[in-house]
């Protein structure tokens, strides 16, 4: 079979502020930044796209795949842009939204602000119907009910409806009734089944999942559908893939059905490209550090994988408190995401301490430098200001820097409140934002029980680089990898995807009464959905399979998760699920709890193309190391003070390359500041290596 690196295919990622896209075909690869445009992101994506295709010889038609991630549906329920939405449900559970967990996030805070639904009472409708847990009828679904909810509906003006019914992922018939009586009455209406988008226990998850899927949907069905026709008009007939937020691959049909997989896109990409690079040099323990314009995201990586979870959380009301957002019970690379990145706003409070984010500038208007309206300093303006960034050649280019407004901003905004210079009030806003970063790190280790300082960290995004340095410092980290490409990592990590979907659901089985025919049947569905997701987007590729069910002791409140053997299950697996877990639970709590009752909650299957590991990559031998094109003035971080440093031109730095620190190394797309404790190298693949200098001992 044709190597399928051997075609052309472009990746596109949409972020806060830049829409990155890459170009690669073979070893060669084209990438560029343009300012994201948030009211027509298509705009943006088209613009890269034309800009790419421009910069190579590879003609449209030759183009074989199209990947795409976008920040599209986070930012839809962030800033209330989805559609007018409503909810079906049980009669008696028109408040699940509402009362969520009944926990306070913070039990401590009088005032506190629980997460807005994004569906209100009034558009909160009831019909009468009953299943049971195991999917018996246990009242009838009134279909006469049913239909006097048209009316109510008519009157909302919704847009898109939510359908969730009690225990539906164990019966989905009444789901599905009301969607066909609905169709029937209001052509056009965009419709989600809560038993389709998560079919899983637990209501307030569940149905805050398909509320969420059904408010985005008509805006992601639109948009998509747009963006591949204005591709085919540019000669790009090939098929286009979604990025998911846990790590792989998706048709574009399946992303229009389930926007909600999407929301972590970006990220995701990133993440698999730290995986791949981590497995190219060996790197067991990695930090994958991903700085763009509006957020800065931190993954754990072991082994070469990424940690990964069931459930995620948007719209916090506090925003790094669990339990402050809207749930959604989607696969999704676990990772934490702070409100630090180049865009991010900083400001003097009312304790006079220099704060940075969680509002960013984005891209319009964008940092006080970027002149296009702007007025507050942020991160990337102090970054100018301290020499950090090259202005002839940031973004490649395409956004000319105006450093006097920084300045200006810088000073007017931090500089006349605390009594300090623009230079040094941009330090401190830099100071600041590494501390939020290296905190963040370090307790998201702690609660995984590692220590932050025995991991590498590859960063990427077009601040990581800069920030990494100062970072490491603050860690113990010793060694830094800053990837080629490393100011568009997400999109080339997208290009490292595979085609992947991964289907679960909720169906409750005691081990003592172990049904293997049911778990058999409830299996073969449920591949049988996956791969066909999976063939559509990959026809001919070899794929593997896993298999996994989520399991507990009866009566406690979560499940842990227990592979399952790649065959029919038979009489005699009770106790090799018995087994499994007593391992599972073991290697967690250190104990198991002997003679307690087991019980299956929820099975899973996940179909993907199979992907080989990268091999080791031969470290090559030192190399001279070409002259720098110029000088930085820099702010030292360590003395406070200005220091003059050598400034180098990336693409001049062959493999095996080595300078000591401090040094700027600058790039189209990014700058990699090395700090004076490190000395930096070219690998074989062309990633910067940076590594502490072994005299360094603190």
């Amino acid at each position: 079979m044709t190597d399928p690196r051997a075609q052309a295919r472009i990746a596109v990622d949409i972020g806060g502020t830049f829409t990155d896209v890459v170009l690669e075909q073979a070893e060669s690869r084209i990438t560029v930044k343009v300012l994201t445009t948030s009211e027509a992101p298509d705009e943006g994506v088209i613009a890269g796209v034309r800009d790419v295709l421009e910069r190579s010889p590879v003609a449209p038609s030759s183009v074989g795949l199209i990947i795409h991630g976008t920040t599209l549906a986070t930012n839809a329920i962030l800033e209330r842009k989805g559609a007018r939405t409503a909810l079906i449900t049980t009669q008696g559970f028109r408040d699940v939204l509402e009362i969520g967990y009944e926990s306070r996030y913070n039990q401590y805070d009088i005032m506190i602000e629980k997460p807005r639904p994004l569906v209100p009472r009034d558009r909160r409708l009831t019909v009468r119907e009953r299943i049971d847990v195991h999917g018996r009828v246990l009242e009838p679904l009134d279909e006469d009910g049913v239909k006097a909810l048209i009316p109510e509906l008519q009157r909302h003006e919704a847009a898109s409806v939510a359908i969730g019914f009690l225990h539906a992922y164990a019966n989905p018939a009444h789901e599905e009734r009301v969607r066909e009586l609905l169709a029937d009455a209001i052509p056009g209406l965009s419709i989600t089944l809560s038993s389709e988008a998560c079919p899983e226990v637990r209501e307030f998850e569940r149905f805050s999942t398909a509320v969420a899927n059904a408010y985005v949907r008509p805006l992601m069905e639109s948009y998509l559908g747009r963006l591949k026709g204005r591709l085919e008009s540019l000669g790009l007939s090939c098929p286009v893939l979604m990025m998911t937020s846990g790590g792989g691959l998706t048709t574009l049909e399946t992303a229009m059905r389930f926007p909600i997989r999407l929301v972590e896109s970006g990220p995701a990409g990133g993440a698999i490209l730290a995986s791949h690079i981590a497995a190219e040099m060996g790197l067991d323990k990695v930090i994958s550090f991903d700085m763009g314009g509006t957020t800065a995201k931190i993954c754990l990586i072991e082994d070469y994988q990424p940690k990964s979870a069931r459930e995620f959380e948007v719209d916090r009301a506090a925003r790094f408190i669990k339990g402050s957002g809207l749930p959604l019970r989607i696969p999704v690379i676990e990772m934490v995401e702070i409100g630090a990145g180049g865009g991010s706003i900083a400001r003097v409070d009312a304790m006079k301490r220099i704060a940075v984010g969680p509002d960013s500038a984005g891209a319009e208007p964008g940092p006080a430098a970027y002149n296009r309206g702007g007025t507050h300093p942020t991160v990337t303006d102090a970054d100018i200001l301290l020499g950090r960034i090259e202005p002839s050649h940031f973004a490649g280019g395409k956004v000319a820097l105006k450093p006097e407004r920084a300045s200006q901003a810088m000073e007017s905004d931090i500089g006349e409140s605390l009594g300090l210079d623009s230079l040094m009030a941009a330090y401190g806003v830099t100071e600041m934002v590494d501390e939020t970063m290296a905190n963040a790190a370090r307790v998201h280790a702690v609660e995984r029980g590692e220590a932050a300082a025995e991991h590498a960290l590859v960063a990427f995004g077009g601040a990581a680089p800069l920030h990494v340095g100062r970072l490491a410092e603050k860690l113990g980290v010793s060694r830094i990898v800053v990837p080629t490409n490393a100011g568009v990592g997400s999109a080339v990590g997208f290009l490292r995807a595979p085609v992947a979907y991964e289907v679960v659901r909720s169906r409750n089985m005691r081990l003592r009464d172990f049904d293997p025919a049911a778990a058999n049947q409830l299996i073969s569905e449920m591949r049988g959905e996956a791969l066909a997701v999976v063939r559509a987007g990959a026809p001919e590729a070899e794929v593997v399979e896993s298999r996994g069910a989520y399991m507990r002791y009866l009566g406690q409140g979560h499940e842990i998760f227990v592979l399952l053997p790649l065959r029919a299950l038979d009489a005699g697996d009770h106790e090799t699920l018995q087994s499994a877990y007593n391992r599972e639970y073991e290697s967690l709590y250190r104990r198991i709890i002997p003679d307690a009752e087991v019980e299956v909650l929820t099975w899973s299957v996940t179909i993907s193309t199979a992907h080989d590991r990268p091999s080791r990559v031969a470290e090559p031998p030192a190399g001279p190391c070409p002259e720098p094109i110029g000088v930085r003035d820099l702010i030292d971080p360590e003395s406070s003070q200005p220091i003059k440093v050598p400034l180098y031109w990336r693409p001049d730095l062959g493999p095996g390359a080595s300078l000591d620190g401090p040094a700027v190394i600058a790039e189209d797309e990014t700058s990699t500041f090395v700090g004076r404790r490190f000395a930096a190298r070219i690998g074989a693949n062309g990633h910067i290596v940076i590594e502490r200098k072994q005299e360094d001992t603190t």
